[in-house]
C-alpha cells in the first residue's frame, strides 16, 4: 500500500507537459493544448494563442482521447474467418491482399477493382497518397467512389464549368463581410463546412455586431437559423428556384454590379435569357417563400457594401443541387462579390493546391450499368451496388476502402450491404470493424492522429484565412504499428498495376515520402508553396531539378516545415486575396457564367416549375455538434443525454397522424423503411420529416460496443439510389419524398400521410 502512495506521489509530482495541436474530427481544424502526463492524457482545452481558432473548439475535441484511448480501435491487422477476426502479421496481411488483388485483375480485368475514400481521409495529409493506391490497384482503370459524390461534387463542378479548375472553392470571407445569405448550411452545428474558420459563429456574430445582416435559408430552423437576424423556411429541394428568382429579379431590376470582375465574365446575356421565367412570383408556390422577400433580399444583396452567398449540404445533396450550387456563384457574380474582399475568395494554402489537384473534367466516362456520367474519373456511389450485383463484364469484384463507412453515408444502404457481402474479396484501410468493413477480408488499421505527425492538407484550401500550423505526434507509436501514410506506401509499391504511378509534383511528393518520411514531403511541398523557397528559386529561372535538390536546404528563407516547428500555434499568413485573373483556368480565360452544361439543364427545372407543388412529405437530413461521422457515436461522451436518432415533425403533421411526443413513427420509400421516435417541434416546416445522419450501427457483425448501445436506425437505409440530381449524378438525400405512419399497438390501423411526387 505504501508502494502505491509512493508511486501516485510520484505521478502527481511529475509536472504536466503541453502537446499544440489542430483538431482534426472536423473542417474547422480547431487549435487545441492538450495537458498530458506519463503517457495519459489529463485535458483537452482551447488553444487561445492559434490564430485561426482563437481559443474555440465544441465538444468533439474531447474525442481526440476517446478515439486514442477506444478499447473498439483496431491496432493490428486481422482477418475475417467466417464471423470471426484473427490478428494477423503485416506481411500476412499485405500478401494476402497482394495476391487477390493480382488474381482480380488477371482473371477480370483492371475495371473490376474499385476504390471507396470516405470523408475522413481528407483530414490526413496520407490524402497525398490516395491518387497512388488508386493507379496501383488497376492504374487509370480502377473504379473510383467517394464521399464527394454525397457532399461536395456540386461545388467542385461549378468550379471546374465555370473557373476551369475543380479545387477552386470560394470561401465567405467572413471577418470582412456584411451580409451573408447561408442556404442549407449549419456552420453551429458543422463547425463551418467549405468554410474552415476555427470558430465561424463567433465570425458570424461579428457580423451582425458590425451592424451586418445575416440570413438562412432552410426547412428547418436551424441552430445556425436561431443566432441569425432571419431565418426562412423553404421546401426541400427548391433553392434554385428561390436563388434564380433572385437573379432574375437583378437582370430585371438592372443591378448587375460586376465590379473589379467586368471585362473577365462571359454568358450574360445566355444567363438572363435561361432565367427569364423565374420571377419572384413563378417561384413563390413552389418554394413557399413570398415574391416579395425574394425581391427584399435581392436589393439586399446588390445595396450590401460586401456580401457573400454561401451553401452547403443542404443546397448540394438534393434534385437540382448542381443547378442550386450554379445559381450561388452567380449571384456571389452578378453583385461582383466573387474574389473581392468581404465576399467570396479564394484561400492561398501553404500547398500549391493547383499543381497538386487536377483541373477535373466532366461525362468523360459513364457507369456501365446506368450511363451515369462521371466526374473527374469517379463515379456516383449511387451506382456503387449495382457496378457490384450487376453480371457482365466490368462487374466489380474486389473493392477497397478507405476511412469509409458507405453502408451507413449513401443512398440504400441494405442493397449497399448485400452487394458488399457479394464481392469476391474486400480490404479496408480503417480504425474500427463497422457497418462497412465487417464485410472486409482484411483491415488495415492505422496509428492513432495522435501517434503521427499532422498538417492539414485538402482542407487548408478552404480556409477562411491564410494558414499554416504543423503537430509533432503526441506519442510514439507502438512497436510494429503503421501510419496510414506508410500503408499506402506499402500497397501502392506491391500492387503497382503499371509503371506510370503518377506524374508532376504528385509524384515528386511519393518518391520524397519513400525516401525520407511523411515530413520531408510536407517540407518539400511548403517551400514549393506560395509562402516558400521556390519564389526565389524561380526568380533565378532555376530547373525543376535544381528545385526538387534544393527541398532540404536550410539557407533557402520562406516557409519550412523547421519554420512551423518554431510557431506550434501555426503562422496566420494573412487575409484572403484577390486571386483573379490568374486563378481563372477556363480555354475563354473568362468566367463562364453559363455554361452549356447547366444551361441544358434549366429546362428540367422549367419542367418542375410548371408541375407546381407536389404536395406530401418530403425527408430531410440533419447534424449535431457532436456528431461529425458514425464513428463519433463509439465515445460515451458525444453520445450521452437523451436519444438524439428522433424524428422531427412539425405540430400540424403530428395532430394529422394523431401522434405524440415520443411516439415512434414508420417513416417509408420505395426501398424500404425504417422506425423511430417522434420529436414534435415548429422549427420544421410543416410537411417536412428530418432524420439524422450516421446512425444504424445494430448490424450484425459490428464492434463498436458504445454505438450499439445507442443504435439508433440510418436514414439512407430509405434514401433511394434511384433518385438522384440529372445533373451531377448524385443521390437525392435532402427532398426525399417519403410515406410517414404513426406506429401503432397490434390491431390499430393509421392513415400514411402522402408521398410526395
Amino acid at each position: 500500500m505504501s508502494q502505491s502512495h509512493t508511486q501516485s506521489d510520484t505521478l502527481s509530482e511529475t509536472p504536466a507537459a503541453q502537446h499544440f495541436r489542430t483538431c482534426h474530427l472536423c473542417e474547422a481544424m480547431c487549435g487545441v493544448v492538450i495537458e498530458h502526463r506519463e503517457g495519459r492524457i489529463l485535458s483537452i482545452k482551447g488553444d487561445k494563442a492559434d490564430p485561426l481558432s482563437r481559443g474555440h473548439i465544441c465538444p468533439k475535441a474531447v474525442a481526440l482521447q476517446d478515439l486514442h484511448e477506444d478499447p473498439d480501435r483496431l491496432r493490428w491487422p486481422v482477418k475475417r474467418v467466417g464471423r470471426d477476426w484473427v490478428e494477423i502479421s503485416w506481411e500476412e496481411a499485405y500478401a494476402t491482399i497482394e495476391e487477390n488483388v493480382k488474381r482480380v485483375r488477371r482473371e477480370h480485368g483492371a475495371e473490376a477493382v474499385a476504390l471507396y475514400v470516405g470523408n475522413p481521409s481528407a483530414h490526413t495529409p496520407a490524402v497525398l497518397l490516395l491518387p497512388a493506391l488508386m493507379l496501383a490497384l488497376g492504374g487509370l482503370k480502377t473504379r473510383r467512389f467517394s464521399a464527394t459524390s454525397v457532399d461536395q461534387l456540386p461545388a467542385m463542378l461549378a468550379s471546374q464549368q465555370m473557373l476551369g479548375h475543380q479545387v477552386l472553392f470560394p470561401v465567405p470571407d467572413l471577418d470582412r463581410c456584411d451580409f451573408l445569405l447561408i442556404v442549407g448550411g449549419n456552420p453551429a452545428a458543422s463547425n463551418g463546412s467549405l468554410m474552415s474558420a476555427g470558430d465561424p459563429m463567433g465570425r458570424i456574430k461579428s457580423i451582425r455586431e458590425r451592424g451586418g445582416r445575416v440570413v438562412v435559408l432552410d426547412p428547418r430552423r436551424t441552430e445556425t437559423a436561431e443566432k441569425a437576424d432571419e431565418h426562412i423556411f423553404i421546401r426541400p429541394g427548391t433553392d434554385f428556384f428561390f436563388l434564380a428568382a433572385m437573379a432574375q429579379e437583378i437582370f430585371a431590376q438592372d443591378r448587375v454590379r460586376l465590379r473589379h470582375l467586368a471585362g473577365m465574365v462571359q454568358g450574360l446575356d445566355e444567363l438572363r435569357e435561361a432565367l427569364r421565367e423565374f420571377t419572384p412570383d413563378a417561384v413563390a408556390d413552389i418554394t413557399g417563400v413570398p415574391a416579395e422577400k425574394i425581391r427584399e433580399l435581392a436589393g439586399a444583396l446588390m445595396a450590401a457594401p460586401a456580401a457573400a452567398c454561401y451553401g452547403r449540404m443542404g443546397s448540394c445533396v438534393q434534385e437540382f443541387g448542381g443547378l442550386t450550387t450554379w445559381m450561388l456563384y452567380v449571384l456571389n457574380i452578378l453583385s461582383g462579390n466573387m474574389d473581392r474582399e468581404g465576399g467570396v475568395m479564394f484561400t492561398r494554402p501553404p500547398f500549391d493546391i493547383v499543381s497538386l489537384g487536377p483541373k477535373g473534367h466532366y461525362g468523360k466516362e459513364f457507369s456501365r450499368v446506368r450511363g451515369l456520367p462521371d466526374f473527374g474519373g469517379e463515379h456516383s456511389v449511387a451506382v456503387m451496388a449495382e457496378e457490384i450485383l450487376t453480371p457482365g463484364k466490368g462487374k466489380i469484384r474486389l473493392l477497397a476502402t478507405h476511412a469509409g463507412n458507405p453502408v451507413l453515408s449513401t443512398p440504400n444502404g441494405r442493397q449497399l450491404d448485400e452487394a458488399l457481402a457479394s464481392l469476391d474479396f474486400m480490404f479496408s484501410i480503417d480504425l474500427y470493424i463497422n457497418e462497412t468493413t465487417r464485410h472486409a477480408n482484411i483491415i488495415l488499421p492505422p496509428t492513432s492522429a495522435l501517434e503521427r505527425s499532422h498538417m492539414d492538407v485538402a482542407i487548408a484550401a478552404v480556409n477562411v484565412r491564410n494558414f499554416a500550423k504543423w503537430s509533432p505526434p503526441l506519442f510514439d507509436a507502438p512497436a510494429d504499428s503503421r501510419h496510414d501514410w506508410q500503408i499506402l506506401l506499402e500497397l501502392s509499391n506491391r500492387l503497382a498495376a503499371g509503371s506510370d504511378m503518377g506524374r508532376g509534383l504528385r509524384r515528386r511528393v511519393q518518391q520524397v515520402m519513400e525516401k525520407f518520411g511523411l515530413d520531408a514531403a510536407l517540407d518539400m511541398l511548403l517551400r514549393f508553396g506560395p509562402y516558400g523557397t521556390h519564389r526565389k528559386l524561380a526568380a533565378r529561372k532555376s530547373s525543376l531539378r535544381e528545385r526538387f535538390s534544393a527541398v532540404l536546404r536550410p539557407d533557402l528563407q520562406g516557409l519550412s516545415l523547421e519554420k512551423l516547428k518554431q510557431h506550434p500555434h501555426g503562422i496566420d499568413l494573412g487575409p484572403l486575396e484577390r486571386a483573379f485573373p490568374d486563378w481563372i483556368f477556363t480555354r475563354s480565360g473568362k468566367i463562364e457564367i453559363a455554361p452549356a452544361l447547366y444551361v441544358k439543364d434549366v429546362a428540367r427545372a422549367r419542367m418542375r416549375l410548371a408541375e407546381g407543388e407536389h404536395g406530401g412529405m418530403l425527408l430531410i437530413g440533419r447534424r449535431h455538434l457532436r456528431s461529425n461521422n458514425s464513428w463519433m457515436h463509439n465515445s460515451h461522451r458525444l453520445v450521452k443525454g437523451k436519444p438524439r436518432c428522433t424524428a422531427f415533425l412539425h405540430p400540424q403533421d403530428a395532430a394529422r397522424l394523431g401522434i405524440a411526443e415520443g411516439q415512434e413513427v414508420r417513416v417509408g420509400t420505395r426501398v424500404g423503411s425504417i422506425v423511430l421516435p417522434v420529436e414534435i417541434t415548429d422549427s420544421i416546416m410543416p410537411g417536412v420529416v428530418s432524420v439524422p445522419h450516421g446512425w444504424g450501427h445494430d448490424r450484425e457483425g459490428v464492434r463498436l460496443e458504445i454505438a450499439r448501445k445507442v443504435a439508433g436506425v440510418s436514414i439512407n437505409d430509405i434514401t433511394d439510389e434511384r433518385h438522384i440530381d440529372a445533373l451531377t449524378a448524385m443521390p437525392v438525400l435532402n427532398g426525399v419524398p417519403v410515406t410517414v405512419t404513426a406506429v401503432l399497438a397490434a390491431g390499430a390501423r393509421a392513415e400514411p400521410m402522402g408521398l410526395a411526387g
